[in-house]
C-alpha cells in the first residue's frame, strides 16, 4: 500500500485519533495541528471539558517543551508559579524547625519562564485548550476498542455508545487506568501503593495573616510522612498531606478510596498537629480536603502496538503515580517526541501520506526515544514505594531523618531531561534505525 485513505477521491490526510482530551492529548493535537497533511480528533469520555485535580507542577523539561510549542499562555506568571527569589526547584523544610534542609538546583542555565512551575491544574488545562480548535474535540466518547479493516488500512475505534470513528493512527492518552492500553496489554494494570495524598486549593487569603508563611514553594519532611505548601497562580493557595499504609495489608486505610474523594479536614489536621506551628497554622485554615490514592504500574515492553498503528502518550504509556510531579512535564514530552517521530517519516512538505511501514517506523523512533527514560522514572518510582513501605512502623530519630533528606536521589535527569536531544541521538544511530526497519514487517499482524 503506498499511502491510506485510499477510499476517498480528496486530497489524503493523515487521521490521527487521540482517546483523552488531558494534558497529554491536548499538547499532542497542538504538536500535531501545524503539519498541513494531518488531521487530528479527539474523543474524550466526559460529557463536558474541563479538568479534574488540584495542584500540577511542571519541571524545566515540560515548560520549555510547552515554549518550544508556542504555547505562552502556559508560562506566564499569572497561572504559573514559580521559586523566583532562590531560583530553587525543590526546597525541603524540616516538619518541627521550619529550616531548610536541603534544596535542589538546576545544573543548567534556565530563563525565568522554564523553571519549575506550580499550577492549578483548572489553569493549565485551560491554557492548553485555547490552542485546539473546539470542533477538534468530541465529547462522552468513551473508548471501548480499536481493529484494525487490512482491506482499507483503517482503524476503527468504537465508542461505550455504540458510535465508531476511523483514524490512520491512535494515540491512548486516556490516563493512568488507559483502556487504549489494556486491549493490547491486559496484564499492565495498576496497583495502590500504599500512598495516598490529601490537596486542597483555595484562595490565598485563607492563609495569608500566618506570619512567617514560606514566600516560597517548599516540602517539609517529617519522620512518616510530607506536607508540600506552595502559592499558585491567579491568587490561589495548595497544600499537599499525605499518608503511607502497606497496601498488602486487609485492613490498610483507605484500602477502598477512590481518586478525587472527598476527605475529612479534622483527620487532616489530626494527621499535622504534632508539627511546627506554621505548619498547624496552615492546617488549621484549610477549608476543605479530597482524596487521591497514588497508584503505579510496571513499564511496558514496547509503546508500539497494533502493529504499528498504536501507541500511548502520558499516564497511560508509563503509569507511574505522579511520583517527583513529573507526569505533568513527561506527558508534554511525550507529545512533543511523538510529532517529532512522525514528522520525520511524514514531512510538511511530503506529496503523501506516510505507508503503514512509515508510521510503524515513526512509532519505533517514539518509543525509542522516550520508554527509555521512562523507564528510568518507573525504576525509581518503584524502588522508592518499596522504600516507604520499609519504613512502616520503624522510629526514626531526627538525625536519621536529616541524613534522609540530605542523600534522597537528584533527579534532575528527570526534571531537566533534553527530550529534543534524545529524539536526534534516536534518528541518528543507523545501527538503531535498521533495527526499527527489522522489526516492521513481523508486527503488522498483532492487531
Amino acid at each position: 500500500m503506498s499511502g491510506l485513505n485510499t477510499k476517498t477521491s480528496e486530497p489524503s490526510k493523515l487521521r490521527i485519533g487521540i482517546a483523552g482530551a488531558g494534558i497529554a492529548g491536548l499538547t499532542t493535537a497542538i504538536a500535531l495541528q501545524k503539519h498541513p497533511g494531518i488531521d487530528v480528533q479527539i474523543y474524550e469520555r466526559a460529557s463536558k471539558l474541563e479538568e479534574i485535580g488540584a495542584s500540577i507542577a511542571l519541571g524545566p523539561n515540560g515548560m520549555k517543551t510547552l515554549d518550544r510549542l508556542g504555547v505562552e499562555n502556559a508560562l506566564s506568571d499569572e497561572i504559573a508559579f514559580k521559586n523566583l527569589q532562590t531560583r530553587q526547584p525543590h526546597i525541603y523544610r524540616h516538619w518541627k524547625t521550619n529550616e531548610v534542609v536541603s534544596a535542589d538546583k538546576p545544573q543548567t542555565h534556565l530563563a525565568d519562564r522554564h523553571l519549575t512551575a506550580r499550577f492549578y491544574r483548572v489553569h493549565l488545562h485551560q491554557a492548553l485548550q485555547a490552542h485546539v480548535c473546539p470542533t477538534k474535540i468530541h465529547l462522552s466518547k468513551a473508548f471501548d476498542t480499536v481493529d484494525l479493516d487490512k482491506s482499507t488500512g483503517e482503524l476503527t475505534i468504537s465508542f461505550t455508545d455504540g458510535t465508531t470513528a476511523t483514524a490512520d493512527i491512535l494515540l491512548g492518552a486516556d490516563g493512568i487506568h488507559s483502556p487504549v492500553r489494556r486491549q493490547f496489554v491486559p496484564s499492565a494494570n495498576t496497583k495502590w501503593t500504599g500512598w495516598v495524598t490529601f490537596r486542597s486549593v483555595f484562595p490565598i487569603a485563607h492563609v495569608s495573616h500566618i506570619s512567617d508563611l514560606p514566600e516560597e514553594a517548599a516540602h517539609f519532611w517529617g519522620p512518616d510522612r510530607t506536607l508540600f505548601l506552595s502559592k499558585l497562580g491567579k491568587g490561589l493557595y495548595t497544600i499537599v498531606g499525605s499518608y503511607q499504609a502497606d497496601p498488602d495489608a486487609p485492613d490498610a486505610q483507605y484500602k477502598d478510596a477512590v481518586w478525587n474523594q472527598e476527605g475529612d479536614v479534622n483527620v487532616l489536621r489530626e494527621y499535622y498537629k504534632d508539627w511546627s506551628p506554621i505548619v498547624r497554622a496552615v492546617i488549621d485554615a484549610v477549608p476543605y480536603t479530597r482524596i487521591y490514592p497514588n497508584v503505579a504500574a510496571h513499564g511496558l515492553d514496547s509503546w508500539v502496538l497494533g502493529g504499528g498503528r498504536v501507541t500511548l502518550l502520558g499516564d497511560a504509556a508509563h503509569a507511574h503515580g505522579g511520583a517527583f510531579a513529573a507526569g505533568g512535564s513527561l506527558a508534554i514530552d511525550d507529545a512533543w517526541a511523538f510529532a517529532a517521530s512522525l514528522f520525520h517519516v511524514f514531512p510538511m512538505d511530503a506529496e503523501r501520506v506516510p505507508t503503514e511501514g512509515e508510521l510503524a517506523k515513526a512509532l519505533h523512533i517514539y518509543d525509542q526515544t522516550r520508554r527509555p527514560h521512562t523507564d528510568r522514572v518507573l525504576h525509581a518510582v518503584h524502588s522508592g514505594n518499596k522504600a516507604k513501605v520499609v519504613r512502616l512502623g520503624k522510629l526514626e530519630s531526627d538525625e536519621e531523618l536529616r541524613a534522609r533528606m540530605g542523600r534522597r536521589e537528584d533527579v534532575t535527569w528527570l526534571h531537566e531531561h533534553d527530550v529534543v536531544a534524545a529524539f536526534k541521538a534516536v534518528v541518528e544511530n543507523a545501527s538503531g534505525v535498521s533495527q526499527i526497519e527489522a522489526k516492521l514487517e513481523r508486527e503488522f499482524d498483532d492487531i
